[in-house]
């Protein structure tokens, strides 16, 4: 990749006019050329809005690439991600963002008590429809295809653990220090969720949907794990999120391995949902027992944040859930009829 001098003889004014984008263009793809043509072009996006909610995340999710994607995909282009520009930006399109999700209220009767809400928020909406309808209906291909935007029950779990644990300290922080771990296959590669995920999407024929393809929901459900990675004030809410997520991937595992059973999935597909299945509900009475507890103990005024953060990703989830149980039943009852 082409690299931008700083000290080229066009000034930082001249050299933004130059590539100055068009502002008929959406935000996130106005980004992209920036990030390609440099700091100076960059200048220009600090004050832009993203032309809908779509444009929104992923604009906020190719910010969120600068500073957690591999740098062998990134380039040079992860040097932006402290940029006053990008932050700005990034700063700007969160903060609506956020005011969003906290303008959504607690359901009714959701204990104050950090662990015991979590508790009732995970048992709400532990199987949706979309999941029951996967087990018992799909078929093969809308199998594949729901896998693909899922993205697994817990996308990019182990990053977000590791950012997570910064700063923590004792019951907390040996507890996301154990789940981390398992998550990296207890030392074995071939045992590390993200590895045995690959495994099973080439097992299946699993497509990668590009984000451009993907329904703003998941978009949203994705760049929820991006907000909090690069935003260490937000780690109570982090901290709730993630558990949540621990609490609920065991009984969604479990109806994906019914309808690898129902379907005649391939031996290798197995194994990831198999051990998510197994796993899960002990890591997430974990999460509850050994961080969430003594960290709500030891700093009480933590414990709405870290529910709040719960609640957010239930919110999300149960979104794109919600459609995708619209999208595939409505697609069979209009056959039906």
């Amino acid at each position: 990749m082409a690299r931008t001098s700083m000290t080229e003889s066009s000034s930082p004014r001249t050299a933004a006019r130059d590539h100055s984008p068009d502002h008929g263009q959406p935000l996130a793809q106005r980004l992209g050329a920036a990030l390609a043509a440099g700091a100076p072009a960059l200048d220009v996006l600090a004050a832009g809005d993203p032309v809908d909610r779509r444009d929104r995340f992923l604009t906020l999710l190719a910010i969120y690439d600068l500073s957690t994607a591999p740098l062998s995909v990134l380039g040079d282009t992860a040097r932006y991600a402290g940029s006053p520009a990008v932050a700005a930006l990034k700063a700007r399109l969160e903060a609506s963002w956020v005011a969003e999700l906290e303008a959504v209220p607690l359901p009714a009767r959701l204990p104050a008590d950090a662990v015991e809400g979590m508790r009732m928020l995970a048992a709400r909406d532990r199987l949706p429809a979309a999941y029951r309808w996967l087990a018992r209906e799909a078929s093969w291909n809308e199998l594949v295809r729901f896998l693909a935007i899922e993205g697994g029950p817990d996308g990019g779990f182990d990053d977000l653990v590791a950012a997570c644990q910064v700063g923590l300290s004792g019951s907390a922080k040996l507890e996301l220090a154990q789940n981390y771990w398992d998550e990296m296959g207890n030392g074995h590669l071939d045992g590390v969720h993200t590895t045995m995920h690959e495994a099973m999407a080439d097992a299946i024929g699993m497509p990668r949907i590009d984000r451009a393809d993907q329904p703003v929901e998941a978009l949203e459900r994705v760049a929820l794990g991006g907000l909090f990675a690069t935003n260490h004030w937000l780690q109570p809410e982090m901290i709730g999120a993630l558990g949540l997520l621990e609490l609920q991937a065991g009984p969604r595992c479990r109806l994906v391995l019914q309808a690898f059973d129902r379907l005649g999935a391939p031996t290798a597909a197995y194994p990831f949902y198999a051990e998510h299945a197994e796993v899960d509900p002990r890591h997430g009475k974990d999460w509850l027992d050994n961080a969430v507890g003594p960290l709500c103990a030891e700093q009480p005024e933590l414990s709405p944040r870290v529910l709040q953060g719960a609640w957010w990703r239930s919110h999300t989830n149960r979104a794109l859930f919600d459609l995708l149980a619209d999208e595939f039943t409505s697609g069979e009852q209009e056959q039906a009829a």
